[in-house]
């Protein structure tokens, strides 16, 4: 029986085109985080489920994560988000680096989840994190970083938007206006989060098997259709809601000309075991992609796991998948069908097979982009595989006089040069114009 030709579900083989896609993906990643003054980090592959157990979410470890046992008798998990890693090497360091620290990654990443559109099993994800900046500070930034990035794609506010909440908000909600234990703050906090994904009828039903009291459901109803800035200053104001902080950002926000870019969200609650403030989610407002992209929020305990004093941080995860069919829906992706490459080599007699080759590598120590064509194509095919290729220009070989020498055409305009085998920077010189 002959083996499967197609990888794991949920995984992908990368091409090279497919390839040219991402490390461009990768280059915007890392120019944006530069940008801002990020370094890069990186963890290993494997860690020990504890740590997940510790800061993970119980869909995440009893349903989604890879783990298995191994020689050693250690019960090991595929790193299935970067957070849990993120916050041990923080630990580790924090108390020796300069604040703020400011890190980011591209980890891929695997969880066993069904695999449809914008989700897949192993993902590349970018991660941003800021820890110890100014309380609002490190939010405005992270926000801004996020604003910038999409935008260098082409992108602007009439394609996405940076839907926020805050976490004292919602837990003020639950623990002083609706009177709620541990384990039904924790159900409704589910339910909220599923909010936008359900009918109204549903959302009613779930929400009457938490609460039963007449007016603990009106005010969860008016804090449900919150739908504006405006809208949750004055729920805020109205309740005695200590939220400062995130009135904060909103004022930072509308300075710095981000506002536009945001709105507020009262389902926005993300995950229970990282947040403790401002949360986030980027929404796609292309009709056929109408979903969320990335999400992120700041989290004050992340290092309580690992006995150290607790120290702020705000960050984000966008995947390469999500942010992939956000730029298709707009048109934003590009061609990447043909190869990067400046310049093929080639001849058509095969005496000068190794003239191609000392060419190819004299233009190379140029910095000039070459694919040698190691054996003679006849004339016919040349310019037509140069074109299907996607070079701009080809350098053809041939016989003058007895001589070689080398015939350069601008497959673009046809235009066409001679020189000598000896002119490699006049060649490169006529390439780059």
């Amino acid at each position: 029986m002959a083996l499967n030709k197609k990888p794991y579900r949920g995984c992908r083989d990368f091409y090279p085109e497919n390839m040219r896609i991402r490390e461009y993906l990768f280059d915007q990643m890392k120019n944006s985080a530069h940008l801002f003054g990020y370094e890069p980090y990186d963890g290993p592959l494997l860690e020990e489920v504890e740590l997940y157990k510790a800061k993970s979410g119980e869909e995440l470890i009893n349903d989604q994560i890879y783990s298995f046992t191994d020689r050693g008798e250690r019960f090991v998990a595929i790193r299935p988000e970067m957070t849990p890693t993120l916050a041990r090497m923080v630990a580790n360091i924090h108390r020796q680096e300069s604040k703020p620290i400011r890190w980011y990654s591209i980890p891929n990443l695997m969880r066993y989840e069904k695999p449809q559109r914008g989700r897949v099993r192993e993902h590349w994800q970018f991660n941003v994190d800021i820890f110890g900046a100014a309380e609002g500070k490190g939010e405005l930034e992270i926000l801004s970083l996020i604003r910038d990035f999409l935008k260098s794609f082409g992108a602007d506010h009439s394609m996405f938007s940076i839907r926020i909440n805050d976490r004292m908000i919602v837990d003020h909600l639950m623990n002083q206006l609706l009177k709620l234990d541990e384990d039904s703050s924790y159900k409704l906090y589910k339910i909220i989060d599923r909010a936008s994904k359900v009918t109204t009828e549903k959302l009613n039903q779930m929400i009457d098997e938490i609460i039963t009291d007449s007016s603990a459901k009106s005010i969860l109803n008016q804090y449900l259709g919150l739908d504006s800035f405006a809208a949750i200053k004055t729920f805020i104001k109205e309740n005695n809601i200590p939220a400062e902080s995130f009135l904060n950002i909103v004022s930072g926000a509308e300075e710095l000309e981000l506002l536009n870019y945001l709105e507020y969200d009262p389902a926005i609650v993300r995950g229970l075991d990282y947040y403790t403030g401002l949360v986030f989610e980027i929404f796609d407002k292309h009709p056929d992609n109408k979903r969320a992209i990335a999400g992120g929020g700041a989290y004050a305990n992340l290092l309580k796991i690992f006995n150290e004093e607790p120290l702020g941080g705000i960050g984000f995860g966008l995947g390469d998948v999500t942010l992939k069919d956000f730029l298709e829906s707009h048109g934003l992706l590009g061609d990447f069908s043909k190869k990067n490459c400046d310049l093929f080599v080639v001849t058509t007699e095969e005496e000068h097979e190794l003239s191609v080759i000392k060419l190819a590598n004299e233009l190379r120590t140029l910095g000039c982009k070459t694919e040698a064509q190691l054996e003679k194509l006849k004339f016919n095919k040349i310019f037509k595989l140069a074109e299907q290729k996607g070079f701009s220009h080809v350098a053809m070989i041939e016989s003058k006089d007895n001589s070689p020498q080398v015939q350069l055409r601008d497959l673009k305009t046809r235009e066409i040069q001679y020189f000598s085998l000896e002119q490699a920077k006049d060649i490169l010189k006529a390439i780059k114009g």
